[in-house]
């Protein structure tokens, strides 16, 4: 262990600073999962239209129904055996077996529900619609392929954004609880040693008095220095590394499904030669520049070379709508994902849409182009590739953020816990330790036998007065009353030839400020004991809301000027009953009695009249 103990440096941060920190990591919670589950409604119902056929088939309807069932927040414990029969009774006449696919991964349990996974990917190119060529088979088991694992990622992403928002709290609540545990360890094995070496040194007698003397001291020093700032970080939670582990697999399949059957469909028109290396490079570079894009990145953090590796995206996905054998607009689906993922929100969305407009205009100005209906359906299915792959940038982007609040909310309750021990530790054992060492000093100078006994035994007292409080520090279960600091108070400093008069009543204190009058009138006590050299006469005004402690000591002036100079600023006990008390709304306001001599600390909640007293 070091000089110090829990009297963390942060202790002299204003605690607004938490506050507004904390607020902070809140807001960057990102937006409600209702929100984010848009996207993979959008996501779904774009893949309910087949190519070509502009409108879906009427098994579609109740299979779409149901793997929004499956998928959505809402409705997730809807999942189960009876929604993935009913879909796989329903995926011969949807034409939808990628929804099949991506159920069972949701439902079907590990390792069986990858093998069903690959057994429903394969069935899908036998019922994919077409003349049952090599293309149209390719086609139908890639489009199950991409659509079962796209929707199982947004799904789980979607799952695990709500999971970590609604869990805040436990990460913080279960950061204080070990950090408590910590705090309880060190605690005993610094501090607890020393209480229980002062009672077994007590009970030694007079030879052993100066020895029970060091020990004191030395803990009241270690529970007054400042240690170094420790780390408010722990173990992350187990979530830390999902997002990326699960996105990274599924953005590599998808796309190389996607060069897969583009390949297949460039032979499959009949393309050859040169065209079909040029073709097949631009796809090649637009997919794989899209996979770069794609890849899991903290919010806010572009792919290194985005410039350059976008405008080369643009410029091939662009290139190709001018073919002399007709567009192949799918490309610009691609990079239009690569829009949303890299650029700025204002300037993404107005992109993306110049993008899909130029498509509408190529395919219009294209003598041999589609009909209306056609060329709908292939916009369609450029905005659904763009909000599939910026679906899962921007999930996986959530999923960090939200789990960075997460961790930057914990952190703030753990410093503040570290905090509340640090004070609690100082103000409630400093007063406690400097007795124990006043009356190992009185033992040791008092000639009569029978008193320095009586004074060992006093200190054996207040060490296991001192070691029930430790015990209770970490739990926050301490519980002081005013009545037995006064008691206590009269008889320490009366020990100390300092003659103490109580003015007002107990009863004029109510519940509300008695914890804290208790506190501070303990850290007045321990300021004489150490601060007010000479002091014989030491008054303690009470009223409703209002504690005036004076005694009339020579003031050192490390008490008098604190770090900054300022009159009064004190050391950590001052600045930690400063906190108590603006916790309550109050003001505690120390220094130099108006006479010169001696010392006033004085705490006025807001119920207290202006006092005249002194």
């Amino acid at each position: 262990m070091g000089s110090g103990l829990f009297t963390d440096a942060d202790a002299d941060t204003d605690t607004d600073t938490d506050t507004d920190a904390a607020a902070d990591a809140d807001s960057d919670a990102g937006p409600t999962p209702a929100v984010v589950s848009v996207i993979l409604v959008l996501v779904i119902l774009g893949f309910a239209f087949e190519p070509g056929v502009v409108l879906p088939r009427p098994a579609a309807v109740p299979m779409v129904l149901l793997q929004l069932a499956t998928c959505l927040p809402a409705t997730w414990r809807l999942r189960g055996a009876w929604t993935l029969a009913a879909q796989a009774l329903l995926t011969p006449w949807s034409g939808l077996p990628g929804f099949l696919g991506a159920s069972v991964l949701l439902v079907v349990e590990r390792p069986v529900r990858w093998a069903l996974f690959t057994v429903v990917v394969l069935a899908a190119g036998p019922l994919a619609p077409g003349d049952g060529s090599m293309h149209s088979v390719l086609n139908g088991i890639g489009n199950a392929l991409a659509h079962g694992l796209i929707i199982y990622a947004l799904t789980r992403l979607t799952d695990l954004y709500a999971e970590l928002r609604t869990t805040r709290g436990a990460l913080a609540l279960a950061r204080v609880t070990a950090e408590r545990e910590r705090a309880g360890r060190d605690l005993d094995a610094v501090l607890g040693t020393a209480l229980t070496e002062i009672t077994r040194l007590a009970g030694q007698g007079r030879r052993a008095a100066e020895e029970l003397v060091r020990v004191a001291r030395a803990a009241t020093e270690r529970v007054r220095a400042a240690p170094p700032t420790q780390s408010a970080d722990g173990a992350d939670n187990p979530f830390g590394a999902l997002a990326p582990r699960l996105v990274w697999p599924i953005v590599v399949a998808t796309h190389l499904e996607y060069l897969v059957v583009g390949t297949a469909f460039l032979l499959g028109a009949g393309v050859r030669g040169w065209w079909l290396v040029a073709y097949a490079t631009a796809l090649a570079a637009v997919v794989g520049l899209q996979a770069y894009h794609c890849l899991p990145r903290p919010p806010g953090v572009c792919p290194p070379y985005a410039a350059w590796t976008l405008g080369v995206q643009l410029t091939l996905a662009l290139g190709v709508l001018a073919a002399p054998d007709g567009p192949y607009p799918q490309l610009v689906g691609f990079a239009a994902a690569s829009v949303l993922i890299v650029l700025p929100g204002r300037t993404a969305w107005p992109a993306a849409g110049a993008l899909t407009a130029l498509v509408a205009i190529a395919m219009l100005l294209w003598p041999d182009g589609p009909a209306a209906p056609g060329t709908a359906l292939l916009l369609l299915d450029i905005v659904v590739i763009a909000l599939v792959f910026y679906g899962l940038a921007l999930l996986t982007g959530l999923v960090h953020q939200v789990r960075e609040a997460r961790g930057a909310l914990a952190a703030l309750a753990v410093a503040r816990e570290r905090r509340r021990i640090a004070r609690d530790v100082h103000d409630l054992l400093g007063c406690g330790l400097s007795a124990i060492a006043l009356k190992g000093e009185l033992a040791v100078r008092d000639p009569d036998r029978e008193r320095a006994d009586r004074h060992l035994a006093d200190a054996a007292a207040l060490a296991d007065r001192a070691l029930a409080d430790l015990q209770a520090i970490p739990g926050e279960i301490q519980k002081i009353t005013l009545a037995e600091e006064v008691a206590s108070a009269r008889e320490v400093l009366a020990a100390a030839g300092v003659v103490v008069l109580v003015r007002g009543g107990l009863e004029a204190v109510d519940g509300r400020s008695e914890a804290l009058f208790a506190t501070v009138l303990r850290e007045a006590v321990t300021n004489v004991l150490r601060h007010a050299a000479g002091a014989r006469r030491c008054e303690v005004n009470l009223g409703p809301g209002l504690l005036r402690v004076a005694n009339d000591g020579r003031v050192v002036p490390r008490l008098a000027r604190g770090r900054e100079g300022r009159a009064g600023a004190g050391g950590n006990g001052l600045r930690n009953l400063r906190e108590r008390t603006a916790a309550l709304g109050g003001v505690l306001e120390a220094g130099p009695a108006p006479h010169g001599r001696g010392f006033v600390l004085t705490v006025r909640l807001e119920s207290a009249p202006v006092s005249t007293v002194g």
